[in-house]
């Protein structure tokens, strides 16, 4: 078995490749750069460039399934470039992928999964969203993600079952949002954004490596939701952080006007709130290993500790 992964080597796509390796499953990924292509053991690197439709048709022998996570980061200051290169990055690696498998042959490819984001969601602190939610959120997020979606949709005219993961606030020790919150925990100046009642649809990396996958094993087709059992509030978040690094809150909440001087548009991503239902993919099956916020995040900090001094995670180096 052989899946061809892009973002192969981003957070979500490091783990994904390390339980494909676990899993005996090869892996192939694209990379923008020929330096670094490498070729070892069920792992082969081949080149692609998005931006002009261009990629090495070789990538797809062999596999049975393609995970797309292709897209550049929206942690970024949202500029005017940034923000095209977000839109632009994610659409142009779907189009790609979709163009050379329309004009090839690779009956072999049953499955195609790619990343979406749980931004398409209005911000509400009501709601409880599902998958079958047709209103879009009034932001950047919202249409990048719409129009993102919308690219995934041509794949029915292969025949070929496509899901989307609408991914959540991804919760992992080297990387994701979790880090540069703990950091002013760490530092005893931890405080929520805002009122800090507002949702966060959270999950444990691994989990959604395991979603990914299982995605891909049971060619599921239509869109889900990437998120754990039990959101939480933005408040509830930062206690629960603090209480795992055994430090004490007592700073108020970031008044939200401060943050929207500070980030502008980009405030979004802190004061947005979307809660989501994870009901869907546990209906097919999906077991989740980290259902509550306080046991997800012992796991973390926890493995974090358990790492010998120098130790990296698999494979540090980069490849978009």
């Amino acid at each position: 078995m052989r899946y061809l992964i892009t973002g192969a080597t981003g957070l979500v796509g490091k783990q994904i490749v390390k339980l494909c390796q676990e899993q005996g499953i090869a892996v192939n990924y694209l990379t923008t750069s020929h330096n670094k292509i490498v070729s070892e053991k069920n792992y082969h690197g081949f080149f692609w460039n998005p931006g002009h439709d261009e990629i090495d048709t070789n990538c797809f022998e062999g596999v049975s399934a393609i995970i797309n996570l292709a897209g550049a980061p929206i942690s970024k200051r949202w500029t005017k470039e940034n923000k095209r290169l977000v839109l632009s990055s994610r659409i142009n690696s779907v189009r790609t992928l979709y163009n050379a498998l329309e004009k090839g042959n690779f009956q072999e490819i049953k499955s195609f999964i790619s990343a979406s984001a749980i931004g398409i969601y209005p911000s509400s602190l009501e709601k409880y969203y599902e998958e079958d939610e047709n209103q879009v959120d009034n932001s950047f997020l919202g249409e990048v993600v719409a129009q993102w979606e919308a690219e995934t949709y041509k794949f029915n005219n292969l025949d070929l079952p496509g899901a989307k993961i609408r991914v959540g606030l991804v919760l992992a020790s080297d990387g994701g949002a979790l880090p540069q919150m703990a950091k002013p925990v760490k530092m005893f100046a931890g405080a929520a954004f805002g009122s800090g009642e507002q949702w966060q649809s959270w999950i444990h990396l691994t989990d959604l490596a395991r979603i990914f996958l299982f995605a891909a094993e049971n060619k599921l087709a239509g869109t889900y939701n990437g998120v754990a059992p039990n959101p939480v509030s933005q408040n509830k978040l930062i206690k629960e952080i603090a209480q795992v690094l055994k430090k004490p809150l007592f700073l108020p909440n970031i008044p939200e006007f401060f943050i929207k001087t500070v980030l502008g548009e980009m405030s979004y991503l802190v004061l947005a709130s979307q809660r989501v239902s994870s009901k869907k993919i546990e209906e097919d099956g999906f077991v989740f290993e980290h259902q509550n916020i306080s046991g997800a995040l012992q796991s973390i900090y926890r493995q974090n500790v358990s790492k010998k001094p120098g130790q990296s995670d698999f494979r540090q180096e980069y490849i978009s």
